[in-house]
C-alpha cells in the first residue's frame, strides 16, 4: 500500500506544479485572429471553364478531323 500512496502523492505533485504554470502563463498567450475568407470576384472561376472550354473544341477537333480527311487516315 506505501507503493500506491507514493505514487498518488507524485501524480498529485505533478499535477498541482502543471496547474501552477497554467495559470500563471495563460494570460500572456496572446490569441490571433483568424484569417479573412479568401475572396474571389469571379475571374478565376471565368477562366477555368475557358480553359475547360478550349480543351474540350481541342479534344474534338483532333477527334472530327479524320473525320473529315481522306478514309485512308486512321484515328491513330
Amino acid at each position: 500500500m506505501a507503493t500506491v500512496c507514493g505514487s498518488s502523492r507524485a501524480l498529485f505533485g505533478v499535477l498541482t506544479i502543471f496547474t501552477l504554470l497554467f495559470v500563471i502563463f495563460s494570460p500572456y498567450v496572446q490569441a490571433q485572429a483568424p484569417a479573412p475568407a479568401p475572396t474571389s470576384d469571379g475571374t478565376s472561376i471565368d477562366q477555368g471553364i475557358a480553359y475547360t472550354l478550349m480543351v474540350v473544341a481541342l479534344v474534338l477537333t483532333y477527334l472530327i478531323h479524320p473525320l473529315d480527311a481522306s478514309s485512308s487516315y486512321g484515328f491513330f
